[in-house]
């Protein structure tokens, strides 16, 4: 999981540009199998060793920095994005940054880059009413529409919060179940295996700015309990 992308800075969410080549560097030589949401399924992977390489917000930086290296080291990602933002900032955090508008999401190459959705208005589910997370749904799709943007039916849940609680959790999932979304994406920075247990509990690794290819390596492999 990657936010930000910088030519020189690399901390917290933002993430180096030599840093992350050098992490994708590292997935193509250990020959890992990148993969787009809409290309799993309920079979097992081929390859041993798979990744689903993902980027929160669509960043104009992301189009800039990320893109190139994607193509250069022949990996695909997905694009999380937060419909209400579009052609806008992101002004949830202190020092907001451009995000990609409809053309310039439209003009990424498919083969490339995937675009799925990260909620609506980028609030925490765990802080919404049932109704609120429908009305915010609907927006995101009807937005989606609107923009003529081609969405996979997956969501990764804004700063990686969902309701926990049993019966509050079993009403979300059943509303992600409702609106068709195939997947849900959570932090957790736990490794999956697949067919995943729960499609709306996936973990993804948090890749952090000042990390170096070391403890990359042993995230990549171990999740957090390296």
């Amino acid at each position: 999981m990657y936010h930000k992308v910088d030519p020189q800075m690399s901390e917290g969410l933002t993430m180096g540009v030599e840093k992350l080549e050098a992490q994708f560097r590292y997935l193509t030589e250990r020959g890992y199998q990148s993969y787009h949401l809409s290309e799993l399924d309920s079979s097992q992977l081929l390859h041993k060793k798979n990744v689903v390489i993902t980027f929160d917000d669509g960043y104009i930086n992301q189009l800039e920095y990320a893109l190139p290296l994607l193509k250069k080291y022949g990996l695909k990602a997905t694009f999380f994005i937060p419909l209400k933002y579009v052609g806008g900032k992101d002004d949830w955090n202190p020092n907001p940054e451009p995000i990609m508008d409809a053309e310039a999401l439209k003009s990424l190459p498919s083969d490339i880059i995937e675009l799925a959705y990260h909620s609506y208005a980028h609030e925490k589910y765990n802080e919404l009413s049932i109704e609120q997370t429908e009305e915010d749904t609907q927006k995101a799709f009807q937005t989606a529409s609107d923009l003529q943007l081609k969405m996979h039916p997956s969501v990764a849940y804004p700063y990686g919060k969902f309701p926990r609680e049993a019966e509050n959790k079993k009403v979300f999932f059943q509303h992600l179940e409702d609106n068709n979304f195939e997947f849900g994406f959570r932090i957790g920075n736990r490794v999956n295996s697949f067919p995943f247990k729960n499609n709306y509990e996936i973990n993804r690794i948090d890749v952090k700015g000042e990390w170096n290819l070391s403890k990359f390596a042993r995230r990549l492999r171990y999740g957090k309990w390296f």
